[in-house]
């Protein structure tokens, strides 16, 4: 099976959504965030964009669509931290699907930067929210913080994660 690839450029509503109906054969998803907005082209071909941050979805589950709440969680990864962190998304417990109001995930591995994503997909910010305090959530990251927690390693993590939150735009 070929591995998917993920490609996001920023830009207007106005000229992302010109784009999404030049190209209706492609999976195009507008997402819109507090000062921008940002196309996400899934794809198992080439991209269509210009100058894209681009990236290979290793880990992924359910179906992008168009419409929910999308969380990004972007994580600097050392180069020497790659294998242990991506094997630790191979092998995670999953229970994130079982979720009420959950839609997708992907796990991105970057191809021109070093910053992986934890996409993940919810009908609403609502059902993000009731994730963050539920037992799958407490499970995924019960050793944070702790000394066996992977935020714990430093060299893997040459800087602090942050998180980008969007809401999907059907309709301009």
């Amino acid at each position: 099976m070929m591995m998917k690839k993920i490609y996001m450029t920023f830009g207007t509503p106005e000229f992302l959504h010109k784009f999404q109906e030049e190209n209706p054969d492609e999976t195009l998803i507008q997402l819109l965030g507090d000062d921008t907005a940002l196309l996400v082209h899934e794809t198992e071909g080439e991209t269509l964009f210009n100058e894209p941050r681009k990236y290979e979805a290793f880990s992924e589950s359910g179906q992008l669509t168009e419409n929910g709440f999308f969380v990004f969680n972007n994580i600097p990864v050392s180069d020497e931290g790659r294998p242990v962190f991506e094997h630790r998304f191979k092998n995670r417990a999953g229970l994130i699907e079982e979720e009420p109001g959950f839609i997708a995930i992907r796990v991105l591995r970057p191809l021109d930067s070093d910053i992986y994503v934890v996409l993940t997909q919810w009908e609403d910010e609502a059902s993000f929210k009731d994730w963050q305090n539920s037992q799958s959530y407490n499970k995924a990251h019960e050793k944070r913080g702790t000394p066996e927690g992977i935020d714990h390693q430093k060299t893997m993590f040459p800087r602090a994660s942050f998180v980008t939150k969007y809401v999907g735009q059907t309709e301009q």
